[in-house]
Parts: structure tokens; C-alpha cells; sequence
């Protein structure tokens, strides 16, 4: 006999749908660290100026991973508090 797990109550299918938003946002944001790398790259100028931007678009995209990592771990936290109901 296989076990058929409860239906989840109205609140639980809120947070998951919550849990799952911010791993669409965690996501994304990684997309934007990436994107935002590769054109630091990808950029053909050079001097002091061109590496203080570097640095700054460096600094960015950090912060935007640094918030995606946020985000997943607030998802698992969100889905450990549904499971442990």
C-alpha cells in the first residue's frame, strides 16, 4: 500500500506557492548576477576608469547573488515550517 499524503490546508498551499516565488526571484537574480558579469567581461575599454566599473558591476552582481542565496534559504526554511505540520 503506497502512502497518499494529506491535501494541504489553504494556508500550506499559500506558502508553498510562497516558497516558490521566492526561488522564481532567487533565480532571476542569479540570471542578473550572470548577465551582469558576462558584460563586465565582455566590455572592450580599458584604464582606470573602465576597471573601477568592472569593479563596481563586480560588487553588483555579488549583491544580487548574495540576495538569491537569501531567498533560498528563506524558500527552505518555508518549506521545512510546511513539512513539519
Amino acid at each position: 500500500m503506497t502512502g497518499v499524503p494529506a491535501p494541504r490546508s489553504e494556508r500550506e498551499a499559500r506558502w508553498c506557492g510562497s516558497a516558490e516565488g521566492l526561488r522564481a526571484h532567487s533565480a532571476a537574480l542569479l540570471r542578473h548576477a550572470e548577465r551582469l558579469r558576462a558584460g563586465a567581461a565582455a566590455l572592450d575599454w580599458r584604464g582606470p576608469q573602465a576597471e573601477a566599473f568592472r569593479w563596481r558591476i563586480e560588487a553588483l552582481a555579488d549583491r544580487c547573488a548574495t540576495a538569491a542565496d537569501g531567498l533560498a534559504r528563506s524558500a527552505e526554511q518555508l518549506d521545512a515550517a510546511v513539512r513539519s505540520r
